[in-house]
């Protein structure tokens, strides 16, 4: 395989001139170790995104998330790779036969409380967030879906006191959730996106006007970005050609993409303009994650390999600039899930098809 490269376009405002072209190779750093990897009892199911980590209060217990079929696996690890407890999830019957597969799960941080979603076939679950007690079902409406459609809800976020989840549809839908209790109350529903979301997430937008603080992606590749709010207001949309876009990221007023021909692009999202496009992969993105404390972003895809890239802004031109940190080759296994395990990027887990362990890595 190739080693990644970069493209970085300065000056490239939304329906402007590009700049001066770079094109720079980086080298590859070993920054991570392989460390002692969580068995599991179950393999994950070849799902983009299918990882969640949640740090837990006790000193190094790590809290995993994750899909196979229809139900969600959780996990707690310590330092040294031992679990210390597991919990299955089934998904609701709903009102049809069997059990649905379930999509997606994910931990929202919330200001006042971390709730754990999970999507499936036929609605969303809310737990609390050790997956002890349901908190909320919304089942999904099928009244507008053609008889070759398949449902599902795909692609969870939370910003302040919402919760994003997307649909098969391309709408997102938006609940109000209080500070405790289980009356939780959908407020909105976005209907911008013509194709079927594939993920959504989120920043504190840290109480400034007209900041951007989400952005919800789809299976076209266009990227829409929105400031929350009691009514959610779109800020700007982004094109992707046609090109799926699996996994989506904000840091700092940026977004970052991951595409499924294995690039990476980064934009400014207020304005769309275009400031790095990374040939990252030799195959499609599976996983995006950042480290917001050192501005680190993970990709994983399905070449098998995990990258750790650097991000800054350079304070002369405001532009984002990118270099590339780590390279982990993950041998025989396809990724599928792949997070930081901290908000500084000092490790980070990778989950991948057919493979019954969480493979764990830490900086050297």
């Amino acid at each position: 395989m190739r080693g990644p490269t970069s493209r970085a376009r300065r000056g490239a405002a939304a329906g402007g001139t590009a700049g001066r072209t770079s094109r720079t190779s980086a080298p590859d750093r070993s920054m991570y170790r392989r460390e002692r990897p969580v068995p599991m009892r179950s393999c994950p199911a070849a799902l983009y995104n299918n990882l969640s980590v949640l740090p837990l209060p006790a000193p190094g217990l790590t809290q995993f998330a994750l899909v196979h079929g229809p139900t969600a696996q959780l996990l707690s690890a310590a330092p040294d790779g031992l679990p210390v407890s597991q919990r299955q999830l089934h998904t609701k019957d709903g009102a049809g036969p069997g059990f649905p597969l379930i999509t997606q799960a994910y931990w929202c941080v919330l200001p006042f409380r971390v709730l754990l979603v999970l999507t499936s076939q036929r609605g969303i679950q809310i737990y609390e967030s050790d997956g002890s007690v349901m908190v909320y079902w919304h089942a999904l409406d099928s009244t507008d879906a053609s008889p070759v459609q398949a449902l599902f809800a795909r692609g969870i976020a939370a910003s302040g006191h919402y919760i994003c989840v997307g649909t098969w549809s391309g709408r997102v839908l938006v609940f109000d959730v209080p500070a405790k209790g289980p009356n939780i109350v959908l407020s909105e529903e976005l209907d911008v996106h013509q194709a079927p979301i594939t993920d959504i997430a989120a920043e504190p937008a840290q109480g400034q006007d007209c900041v951007a603080d989400v952005v919800t992606a789809d299976d076209s590749g266009l990227l829409c970005v929105w400031k929350s709010g009691p009514e959610f207001k779109l800020l700007t949309r982004i094109s992707g050609f046609g090109t799926p876009c699996p996994s989506v990221q904000l840091w700092q007023g940026s977004v970052a993409a991951g595409y499924g021909d294995g690039q990476i692009r980064i934009y400014e999202a207020s304005s769309g303009a275009l400031h790095v496009q990374i040939n990252a992969h030799a195959r499609g993105i599976c996983a995006l994650d950042l480290a917001p404390e050192a501005g680190k972003l993970l990709s994983g895809a399905e070449d098998s390999f995990v990258h750790i890239w650097k991000l800054s802004r350079n304070p002369h031109s405001g532009c984002i600039e990118v270099e590339h940190c780590h390279a982990e080759c993950v041998t025989d296994t396809q990724v599928c899930g792949a997070r930081f395990c901290d908000l500084r990027g000092s490790s980070f887990a990778v989950t991948g098809y057919d493979l019954a362990e969480i493979l764990r890595y830490s900086c050297v």
